[in-house]
């Protein structure tokens, strides 16, 4: 049985940010993915303390958050090895 009261009412601006990411990220862009989370993680903040997003938006985009950075740990074109050396 469906509960409608599990879902998280998402915010727009952020889903927006999310997709972003994750299409750089599947696309291998790493600087542009680098350059939408600090995007993403200022205008969480943002909303986080004007109070635009309740508690479970908050909880849910905070681990969105954490998941990202965990995952763009050594993200970048610097730390890439030239496959011919």
């Amino acid at each position: 049985m469906f509960l409608f009261g599990n879902r998280v009412k998402k915010n727009q601006e952020l889903e927006e940010l999310v997709a972003k990411i994750n299409s750089n990220v599947s696309n291998n862009y790493k600087d542009a993915a680098q350059e939408y989370l600090k995007k993403y993680e200022a205008r969480f903040q943002e909303l986080s303390d004007e109070g635009s997003i309740n508690e479970r938006q908050r909880a849910y985009y905070d681990s969105l958050l954490a998941d990202f950075r965990e995952q763009m740990k050594g993200f970048y074109h610097k730390d890439q090895k030239p496959y011919w050396t």
